[in-house]
């Protein structure tokens, strides 16, 4: 059956507003977190002028930002500020620019499906999105401000004790509505990625970027109800106060204590940890080998060692509670744990850079940033060694060496790793290519900057300057890291310029720019084997799957004139479609849905 077979054309709120299409849901995720991305930048800039100048107006906005302090950050603001970065940057922008931008795009098109395979379900995901987004800006306006206990909100400066008023409140909402929407996608993509495969493809046919989705998702869904069961009870006592999380209750009735907490926070919060980086892992694999025209080095080793990082990672959240008086014994296996899960992340790792080695490597910008993504996550996976071990740990934990290892292996990783794959897929998306001076100047801008600001505090953390700190000019200690703290923040703040360059490449290209080849990359996965536009149902025929998705320079193809063979194309000593699709036990091509 054709993809428009019985297709008939929504209209625009149809269309554009309340659509079902995964592609459009894909470009809704993408402007969403494009925001939270932009609002969580700026944020971070503030916090970094302070540093610097601590008791200065903030020029240009600092009188509009704050009037009743003459345009300096005050102490709570900060303490606002920081709490509302973290927050932005993790569960606004790069959870829907990686999980549900990517996620929605690539997913169906690189396995050869039609759609997701509950459509409904999907558009109900972004829309909790967007109602958990408002909520979460909406929380930074109202009286006494929005939530300032840090973006891990422990009890009690959680609680109404810490932190009166309703931002907190809007905060553990909001917290609890992006987790809602990020379990419908997940069953969405563990589904689709079952059900939905194209005729002959098996689990080690996919892209390594659909197994870092995947993965991602069956974390969310074993994951992300556990931090909703922490915010229900923390919306409890705060609204109809309750005390699970009570500090010292248990001394009177025997109920509630605030480590509680930490502990589900954390059985959520580590895997969150893999659940962010995980897509960019998958991301980088696939552009490490499609721009150094080769096969991944190790392909089925890097998709086992994701999947055995996804299992260890549910057994590893107690190295964050090192200091909080857990049992020695039990803290020595958190380590021991801990220790373990970096030996598949080193072996695929060494696998990127053998795939690397000895490659016709391509310097286009989605490659540029995928090495980028390879260097600042050596960089955050060595110094995460240090905070695994209970000695170096209990001096380390809440300094800025924390901070340092966290962006380095998170949120450095995973911002290069959007652009890598937002450059590559670009054409896809748009039907227009990104322009390459403009993209190479962003990265070059950003790579050598975000390498300064974050390798910097892990010096200053190494030299012991805490994490929250708001004035460090009051500590005799740490006033010779003065010169230190402004180098981090002048790196930020042209960090955050250049960045401009990006906007500007984005909005010219996205309406202006130059046309895309059909396959521009020249690459064999499945969504390239569509037209631009995309066509309703994606593909006018379900192709039938040979191969993998790595297939570049095998001397078997050479007589083909070009470095590359695709998925779907059936060569010579292939077998028949039956044979491939009863060898891999997919099911049929699937119809087109209305």
């Amino acid at each position: 059956m054709s993809a428009d077979a019985h297709h008939h054309e929504p209209g625009f709120v149809g269309k554009y507003i309340f659509s079902m299409d995964h592609k459009m849901i894909a470009k809704q995720f993408l402007w969403l977190g494009l925001v939270g991305l932009a609002v969580g930048g700026l944020m971070a800039m503030l916090m970094r002028w302070n540093l610097a100048n601590p008791g200065e107006a903030v020029p240009l906005v600092g009188n509009m930002l704050f009037p009743d302090s003459g345009g300096v950050i005050p102490p709570d603001a900060y303490a606002s500020l920081f709490t509302m970065h973290g927050t932005i940057m993790i569960f606004f922008a790069i959870t829907p620019l990686l999980i549900g931008c990517f996620g929605n795009f690539c997913i169906p098109l690189m396995i050869g499906a039609r759609d997701m395979v509950f459509p409904l379900l999907n558009m109900l995901s972004f829309w909790t999105a967007a109602l958990a987004s408002v909520f979460m800006f909406g929380s930074i306006f109202v009286p006494l401000g929005g939530a300032a206990s840090g973006w891990t909100a422990y009890p009690t400066l959680s609680t109404n004790v810490g932190l009166p008023g309703l931002g907190m409140t809007m905060w553990v909402v909001a917290i609890f509505l992006i987790g809602t929407s990020s379990i419908m996608g997940a069953v969405n993509y563990i589904t689709t990625v079952i059900r939905l495969r194209a005729p002959g493809m098996g689990y080690f046919d996919m892209p390594l970027t659909v197994w870092g989705l995947w993965l991602t998702a069956i974390l969310n869904a074993l994951f992300v109800p556990v931090i909703a069961a922490a915010m229900v009870l923390l919306f409890f006592d705060r609204v109809f106060g309750t005390q699970f999380f009570a500090a010292g209750s248990a001394v009177v009735d025997g109920t509630g204590d605030p480590i509680l907490y930490q502990h589900l926070f954390w059985i959520f919060g580590h895997p969150e940890v893999y659940i962010l980086i995980l897509p960019a892992w998958g991301v980088v694999s696939d552009l490490l080998s499609f721009f150094s025209r080769k096969p991944a080095y190790g392909y089925k080793i890097t998709a086992l060692g994701m999947t055995a990082v996804t299992v260890l990672s549910a057994v590893v959240y107690g190295h964050h509670m090192f200091s909080t008086g857990l049992s020695p014994l039990l803290g020595q296996s958190f380590m021991v744990l801990t220790m373990i899960i970096s030996v598949p992340a080193e072996i695929f790792f060494l696998n990127w850079l053998h795939t690397i080695w000895k490659g016709r490597i391509r310097m286009a910008t989605p490659m540029l940033f995928s090495l980028g993504v390879v260097f600042v996550f050596g960089l955050g996976g060595l110094t995460g060694l240090y905070l695994a071990s209970i000695s170096t740990d209990l001096y380390l934990h809440d300094t800025y060496f924390v901070v340092g290892h966290f962006h380095l292996t998170m949120a450095a990783a995973a911002f290069l790793g959007f652009f890598a794959g937002l450059y590559y897929w670009f054409p896809k998306f748009t039907g227009r290519m990104l322009n390459e001076n403009l993209g190479k100047i962003h990265f070059a801008g950003s790579i050598i900057t975000i390498t300064i600001v974050f390798c910097g505090m892990l010096l200053q953390g190494w030299a012991g300057m805490h994490r929250r700190i708001y004035d460090h000019s009051v500590y005799t200690y740490l006033q010779h890291l003065a010169p230190m703290t402004n180098i981090i923040t002048h790196s930020a703040l042209t960090l955050g310029f250049f960045q401009l360059f990006f906007v500007v490449n984005f909005f010219r290209s996205w309406f202006a720019g130059e046309k895309a080849p059909e396959n521009p990359w020249q690459v064999g996965t499945l969504e390239w084997a569509t037209s631009n536009p995309i066509p309703h149902g994606n593909f006018e025929h379900i192709p039938v799957v040979f191969r993998g998705p790595h297939e570049f320079n095998n001397p078997d193809y050479a007589h083909l004139g070009r470095d590359w063979v695709a998925q779907w194309e059936q060569l010579p000593g292939d077998p028949s479609p039956e044979e491939r699709i009863a060898s891999t036990h997919v099911p049929a091509p699937q119809a087109a849905h209305s």
